[in-house]
């Protein structure tokens, strides 16, 4: 017999101490008493994940039936499980929990409640629990949705999986039953697995109803006419950047696009620490307070002070924060149809330029591309070198269907709406990494602003002869000799060799015109 997610619910609740819908100030307080976190000088909670400072991608699986047998892209990414594997892991999470505190928040992805989907939390820790009131959308703004559509994700990090028995690949597990709505996390404390979860299935129900989901911030211009969003990686500056002091934010990090426009799909924010500072980052630097949480961010024992300059622990520390802890954010979550879409890259190489505006067909092709470079942290298995990749979409390992139909989706809504594209680089310079440096992000800034202001719309450029790419000669506020990176090379044949060799990698990626082609046609 196979439970469904309120059975199990009932199940577990009947046998344990249930904490519905705790306010963050409770959370804490159970977080407090569990022993599971300690507070910062400033009121932050601070955890910390244990073994598993990053996603388990290779730990991932979606349950393969009749309705996912056609859609999903199955692969290293998308791991299949059977039915009957599923539901012995489930049922052995549910023993697992019976009996134990647990702690539940019902909750929503999307902030435009005709695409709502309704989230239950089921957490064996406070702080877990915690963390999906402050990154998701509160439910009472979804109150009317049926609970036919609920999503319930059960987070019992304690409890490891058996390969053996349970067909996985080691004791962690995220295991998404779209069928029956369910998401299993066995085995890892990082929280990550349970915003990454929700982003996996808002990408493969969105597209159905005609929305592109998007791993992209967006903000707004001061009279909320001009919307802006970018597309990237971790560690490419989608937050940082987006967190502009004169610009309303929308979102951090997911967002859908409709007929209507676009909407955040969480209701909070998930920054990296590293390296955080006032000077640098102030929206982000005030928005850590009571309430948020910290994960994996060195803290004095005695003094309770924050080291976000250490990478003791790992150097993919969070804060995860309510958005309207960052000044003027858009409350609603909706804006209207993006003016302008930056893709972001980290280029760990040092030759793309750090910004090139692009045709629709470009765009298209680097948003296939999803080059970047990983920062050590974000996943398990990386060294402290950036490591290059290519990543579909700018979102990869969160892709359900085929990068294709999300290439599509872009391409039709670039053309309609008449969006400008730009991609900027915010990885190194003067050399590849080790040798070069991290472009400056003063720098980024100020190309950013040039973009959003419209002052290179129709700015002179030069196309660079390897990428092809129209690379302004001038931008406000940035040194001429930065925007062509061979100039900064000390050694210019070690630039060439190194720019035809990253070219040839995009080449190898994969042959994407006749994607992009279909798309723009």
């Amino acid at each position: 017999m196979e439970w469904t997610h309120e059975e199990a619910v009932a199940h577990i609740v009947a046998g344990a101490q249930a904490h519905w819908n705790l306010e963050p100030a409770q959370l804490v307080e159970e977080a407090l008493r569990r022993r599971e976190g300690v507070l910062a000088r400033e009121g932050a909670l601070v955890v910390r994940t244990g073994e598993f400072t990053g996603r388990s991608p290779q730990d991932k699986y979606i349950v393969r039936e009749a309705s996912t047998e056609e859609t999903v892209d199955w692969g290293t990414v998308n791991q299949p499980m059977s039915e009957e594997q599923f539901e012995g892991l489930f049922k052995k999470l549910v023993a697992f929990l019976e009996g134990r505190e647990v702690f539940i928040q019902d909750c929503s992805a999307s902030a435009d409640p005709r695409y709502a989907l309704p989230l239950r939390v089921v957490a064996q820790k406070a702080w877990h629990a915690l963390f999906a009131h402050q990154m998701f959308v509160r439910r009472s703004l979804h109150h009317s949705q049926s609970s036919s559509k609920e999503f319930a994700i059960f987070f019992a990090p304690e409890l490891t999986a058996d390969p053996s028995q349970d067909g996985t690949r080691s004791g962690t597990c995220i295991a998404i039953n779209f069928k029956r709505r369910i998401v299993l996390i066995t085995g890892t404390f990082y929280a990550g697995e349970l915003k990454k979860a929700v982003f996996t299935i808002m990408n493969h129900f969105l597209p159905v109803q005609g929305v592109l989901p998007m791993h992209c911030s967006a903000n707004i211009s001061p009279d909320g006419q001009t919307t802006a969003v970018f597309f990237g990686l971790s560690g490419t500056g989608k937050t940082t950047l987006s967190a502009d002091p004169r610009r309303p934010l929308v979102g951090d990090d997911e967002h859908g696009w409709s007929e209507q426009g676009i909407f955040n799909i969480e209701g909070g924010c998930y920054a990296k620490c590293i390296g955080l500072s006032r000077a640098k980052e102030p929206q982000i630097w005030d928005a850590i307070g009571f309430g948020v949480v910290l994960e994996n961010v060195v803290i004095d024992p005695r003094s309770r002070q924050l080291d976000y300059a250490s990478s003791e622990l790992t150097e993919n520390s969070r804060a995860a924060y309510p958005i309207e802890n960052i000044p003027k954010a858009v409350a609603s979550g909706v804006a209207g149809h993006p003016a302008y879409v930056v893709l972001l890259t980290a280029d760990a190489f040092g030759v793309l330029p750090p910004i090139a505006r692009l045709t629709p067909e470009q765009a298209i092709y680097h948003f296939l591309s999803g080059y970047t470079a990983k920062v050590a942290g974000t996943e398990r298995g990386l060294d402290l070198s950036p490591a290059a990749t290519f990543s579909a979409c700018f979102a990869a390992p969160f892709l359900s269907r085929p990068a294709q139909v999300y290439a599509r989706m872009l391409g039709e809504k670039l053309v309609k709406h008449g969006a400008t594209c730009y991609l900027v680089n915010t990885g190194w310079t003067g050399g590849p990494y080790g040798i070069g440096r991290r472009i400056d992000l003063q720098a980024t800034r100020a190309m950013v602003n040039a973009i959003l202001e419209g002052n290179l719309d129709s700015a002179e450029v030069v196309v660079d002869p390897v990428f092809g790419l129209a690379v302004p000669r001038h931008c406000p506020g940035v040194p001429g000799t930065l925007l062509n990176p061979r100039t900064v090379w000390n050694d210019k044949q070690a630039y060439d060799r190194t720019a035809v060799a990253l070219q040839e990698r995009f080449a190898r990626n994969s042959d994407h015109s006749k994607v992009f082609n279909a798309t723009l046609s």
